[in-house]
């Protein structure tokens, strides 16, 4: 049998475990709940450094410096997902390979 016109096939419950890993991971409120507090949290703290008795060089520098905290936090984070989604695609692929040597696999076939 030719590997480009084998279709696997899948049971009803094969089916379902595939397109769970594929959900998304987070609820609505989670997701509301963390854009809130990113916002209140820099809202906050702007507004501490504004009204800060020092000097303008001094609040410059340290709204300059929770910029600087909030692009490296962003570009930690996507980081982070990028090297998760890199691992889950490994995982996904190497669990299909599985697959599909499971169903070539004839252990009753004889050889002539």
């Amino acid at each position: 049998m030719s590997s480009r016109t084998h279709v696997a096939r899948t049971t009803p419950g094969q089916d379902a475990a595939m397109s769970a890993s594929m959900q998304p991971r987070t609820t609505a409120a989670y997701y509301l709940q963390a854009v809130i507090s990113f916002a209140l949290s820099g809202t906050a703290l702007a507004v501490g450094i504004a009204y800060l008795p020092v000097d303008a060089w001094m609040r410059a520098f340290l709204a300059v410096g929770l910029l600087y905290v909030i692009t490296s936090a962003f570009t930690l984070a996507k980081c982070v997902r990028d090297r998760q989604e890199s691992a889950d695609m490994v995982s996904r692929v190497d669990q299909a390979r599985l697959e599909k040597l499971l169903a070539e696999h004839d252990p009753f076939k004889t050889d002539l």
